[in-house]
């Protein structure tokens, strides 16, 4: 047996740097291992273009001389979705036609690899990003890596799955309308979607450009706070480039949930489309927030909701367009037929009613201002339903929009959140598959969400963050005086 064989059931950081401490795992001899394993049958239709082992040496061998210890990322595997740029490996996104190889990786992609991880592939999607199921790619529907009968989610499904499969530590995604959290909560993981522009979408295929995030997936909250501490930081050149700043400070006093006040819709604006499944796991989910003593608060629900519909029914379609137009213009052949209607319908907007959605966003963005004087965090199902492949191919559009009720609304509103594990369903119909919440939180509040899923899931604080950390993330600052372009 490979000596990193029996890691994959566990493949967490830590795991992993105690292996490289003690000598019982070299990062060759890990890669070795999931060469290996993506080199063969892919029947969960995760990768579009697995990295060779050849490939994945290429980056072990760079960190040959390295002191482990000074690298907080060393020797980690991680996937990327196949619509963010890896230098010398062709971007799909999900349309071969598309496909563009990039000298440079994307700016975010090389933080992590100056912080010493190791990617390990490029992952399938929904076509150009535009989804919540995972199914939309000319390379098969993305099976669910814990029952391959359901959806994956997406679009950034591959990524969710391999972090599931275990083959990766963690994976990036992005996530415009949800994209980053709904595979999480399909498979159990915790799904970070940051506050928008804090991670680079330098070298990133757009879907709405002025929404989109850079997301991560990790088993645990302790690994996703360590790759979002090594991904965050401004690229120069990038216009939607943000700061992180962390002096808002907690949303608890302490690393607990004790006296948080989470705002949850009102029972009449909560939706589940008949799922009982999913309606009892969340009032399971709320019964332990108030047993942990958070205070739940009942918020007007319906500007959020209305934010949400903005994203699809109004005229930022038509940024998904502008992102491809000229492809479209000339290859729209070459679009999956669900992402031709969507995208097509763009046409139909026009200059005049992009200001008034603008103007509708702003009276929304001003009525759901108030009720954050009232509360700490948002709390909602992360996904209203899920849903088989089979029901997804009888009804694509419907069934996937199930997915967004809870998430479209976040990047317009310039929000932060994440999607976290919250037990499995106990009856119905979705009887023993994972259901998920999600904290949301205002820009900029993504530690502090990171604390509540902690003290939610008890996680202990991770303690190797410290200046040694810091001073090491300085030191391999990829881009300071470099600018970005993709060629």
């Amino acid at each position: 047996m490979n000596s990193a064989d029996d890691l994959f059931d566990t493949m967490s950081i830590d795991a992993l740097h105690t292996r490289y401490r003690d000598g019982s795992l070299t990062p060759a001899q890990l890669v070795e291992a999931i060469a290996a394993r993506t080199s063969g049958d892919d029947p969960h239709h995760a990768w579009i273009r697995p990295l060779s082992l050849a490939e994945m040496m290429a980056y072990v061998s760079a960190l040959e001389g390295r002191d482990a210890a000074s690298l907080p990322l060393y020797g980690v595997p991680f996937a990327i979705k196949d619509n963010i740029d890896l230098a010398g490996i062709p971007t799909t996104a999900a349309c071969p036609a598309f496909a563009y190889t990039p000298d440079r990786s994307a700016a975010v992609v090389e933080r992590l690899i100056a912080a010493g991880a190791i990617p390990i592939g490029k992952t399938n999607l929904d076509q150009f990003a535009t989804g919540l199921s995972g199914q939309r790619s000319p390379h098969g529907a993305c099976r669910n890596a814990l029952d391959p009968r359901y959806a994956s989610g997406g679009s950034s499904s591959g990524s969710a799955v391999s972090v599931a499969l275990g083959l990766a530590a963690f994976s990036l995604g992005t996530d415009t309308a949800g994209s980053g959290r709904v595979p999480a909560a399909f498979h159990g993981l915790i799904g970070l979607k940051p506050t928008k522009g804090v991670l680079s979408t330098l070298g990133v295929v757009p879907a709405c450009k002025s929404l989109d995030c850079v997301s991560i997936f990790a088993r645990s909250v302790n690994d996703a706070q360590r790759v979002f501490d090594a991904a965050h930081g401004v690229a120069q050149n990038d216009p939607y480039a943000r700061a992180f700043d962390a002096s808002g400070g907690p949303l608890s006093p302490e690393p607990s949930l004790r006296g948080v006040r989470f705002g949850v819709p009102r029972a009449s604006q909560l939706e589940f489309f008949g799922d009982t499944s999913y309606a009892q796991a969340f009032d399971a989910a709320l019964t332990r927030l108030r047993s942990a003593g958070a205070e739940l608060v009942e918020i007007d629900f319906e500007p959020f909701l209305a934010t949400a519909r903005l994203l699809y029914e109004g005229p930022w379609v038509a940024e998904r367009l502008a992102a491809i137009r000229e492809f479209v213009e000339t290859q729209a052949d070459a679009l999956h037929p669900v992402i031709r209607e969507i995208i097509g319908g763009a046409a139909r907007w026009n200059a005049a009613d992009a200001f008034a959605a603008f103007d509708r966003l702003a009276v929304l963005r001003m009525q759901t201002a108030s009720v954050w004087q009232r509360i700490d965090a948002i709390v909602t199902p992360t996904s209203a339903t899920t849903a088989t492949v089979d029901e997804l191919e009888a009804d694509p559009i419907r069934v996937n929009s199930r997915f967004g009720y809870y998430t479209n609304f976040v990047n317009l509103l310039d929000l932060s959140a994440l999607a976290v594990p919250a037990g499995v369903c106990t009856s119905g119909r979705h009887a023993g598959l994972p259901f998920g919440i999600t904290f949301v939180g205002r820009a900029q509040q993504d530690a502090g969400l990171l604390d509540l899923a902690r003290a939610w899931l008890g996680e202990g604080r991770d303690e190797a963050r410290n200046e040694a950390r810091d001073e090491a993330l300085e030191s391999t600052e990829p881009h300071v005086g470099a600018s970005y372009e993709r060629r």
